[in-house]
């Protein structure tokens, strides 16, 4: 199927490319999109490897996450852990109410406020977010995960110039980090930049670290500009048939209705 060139309008219409977007949970997973599974396609850091939302692994996360929060509500890891389990399967209220009571308790902590900032933006709450974020900044010793974060939201926005000079100064610190290298391409797709978006995608997709939804993410912009054979090969190589047949079928559909 071919699309119009990256050049041409895809009717040129923001809210089109967001709903494009949100097709890349349905291609990492198979599962119902949301408005938080769009705004989760921005990457983040983290120990915990991917799982759907809904899906076992998911819930599995969620329940031993738990625990180890309920044995030790004070321990760092256990907050995070527990947070990001409950974001993952986006169980938003519970991980919101955590990571508040978490920066009360921890004003100084930078990468709790960085989970907090996130959480927040999920929510919509993006002037809340920044505060956040900004709050835990340190100038003098920048946290490139705060950036992300703080450029995320400002995606989120659509202050896109903004958000990649804080990607920039983030892979300043932290060069070739996949999270970062795929919010970049995101922020690039935002604004229908679709050569610079696969470009960055195709760098993250390469490095240790990345995950399924990067690569995901990378078959959606292939897609996006008419690469569909390609675009295919990525999307369906960690999926089972079933699930590699459900999703292209919805990335034709996203992508046909884009071009309309």
């Amino acid at each position: 199927m071919a699309i119009a060139a990256h050049r041409q309008p895809l009717k040129r219409h923001r809210l089109q490319i967001v709903a494009a977007m949100t097709a890349v949970a349905l291609l990492a997973g198979g599962c119902a999109s949301s408005k938080q599974s769009a705004v989760g396609s921005h990457a983040h850091a983290s120990s915990q490897p991917y799982a759907a939302p809904g899906s076992a692994a998911a819930r599995n996360a969620v329940s031993s996450w738990a625990n180890s929060y309920k044995n030790n509500p004070k321990e760092k890891s256990a907050i995070l852990g527990y947070s990001n389990a409950l974001s993952q399967n986006e169980q938003i209220p519970q991980a919101t109410a955590i990571l508040r009571s978490a920066v009360i308790a921890n004003p100084g902590d930078r990468d709790i406020a960085s989970a907090y900032g996130k959480i927040l933006a999920m929510n919509g709450q993006f002037p809340e977010a920044l505060n956040v974020l900004q709050g835990a900044q340190t100038p003098q010793m920048p946290d490139w995960r705060l950036l992300s974060a703080e450029g995320a939201v400002h995606d989120q926005m659509g202050n896109h110039d903004r958000a990649r000079s804080l990607y920039h100064q983030a892979l300043k610190i932290h060069p070739d980090e996949p999270s970062l290298l795929n919010n970049l391409a995101l922020s690039h797709l935002l604004s229908n930049e679709l050569p610079e978006a696969e470009y960055n995608l195709r760098r993250a997709a390469a490095l240790p670290g990345s995950d399924s939804r990067i690569r995901q993410n990378l078959a959606l912009v292939l897609g996006l500009q008419g690469k569909f054979g390609e675009a295919e090969q990525v999307a369906t190589a960690e999926l089972s048939p079933a699930e590699a047949a459900e999703n292209v079928a919805y990335l034709r559909k996203m992508l046909s209705q884009s071009r309309g």
